[in-house]
C-alpha cells in the first residue's frame, strides 16, 4: 500500500513539474503550444504503459491453481461447485438457473447448501472464503 501511495505521489509531482515547465516555456515564448501538448501526451503515454505492465504482472501472479482436494473435503457436489463458480462470476439465481437449465428454487437450495458448507452468511462472504481456499 505504501508503494502505491509513493508511486502516485511521484506521478502527481511529475505532472505538476510538467505543467510548471509548460507554463514557463509558454510565457518565455521558446516553444509553441503544440510542442508542449506533445510532451504532455508522451508523458501520459509512458505512465499508462508503466501502469499497464504493473497491472498485468499482478494479474498473472494471482492466478493460482484450484485445490480440488479442498473441494472434496468440504463435501461440495459437482453441481454445487458449478453454482459457486457462477455466483463468483456475479450472476443472479435466475441467471444461473437459466444457464444450468434448472429451476430457480433448485439454485436457491444449492446456494443455501454452499453457505452452510463454507460457513458463510452471505454470497459475497462465500466467494471470499472460496478464493481464500483456492477453490475458485
Amino acid at each position: 500500500m505504501k508503494k502505491t501511495i509513493l508511486v502516485f505521489s511521484l506521478l502527481v509531482l511529475a505532472l505538476l513539474l510538467l505543467f510548471q515547465f509548460s507554463k514557463y516555456t509558454l510565457i518565455s515564448g521558446n516553444l509553441e503550444i503544440e510542442y508542449i501538448m506533445a510532451i504532455i501526451a508522451m508523458a501520459f503515454f509512458g505512465i499508462g504503459i508503466f501502469i499497464n505492465k504493473k497491472s498485468q504482472k499482478q494479474h498473472v501472479a494471482s492466478n493460482n491453481e484450484i485445490d480440488f482436494q479442498k473441494i472434496e473435503e468440504l463435501g461440495l457436489s459437482k453441481r454445487e461447485y458449478e453454482v459457486l463458480k457462477e455466483v463468483a462470476s456475479g450472476l443472479s439465481n435466475q441467471e444461473i438457473a437459466d444457464k444450468l437449465f434448472v429451476s430457480e428454487s433448485t439454485i436457491k437450495t444449492h446456494v443455501s447448501n454452499l453457505l452452510v458448507k463454507l460457513n458463510a452468511k452471505r454470497r459475497t462472504q462465500a466467494i471470499q472464503i472460496s478464493k481464500a481456499l483456492n477453490i475458485i
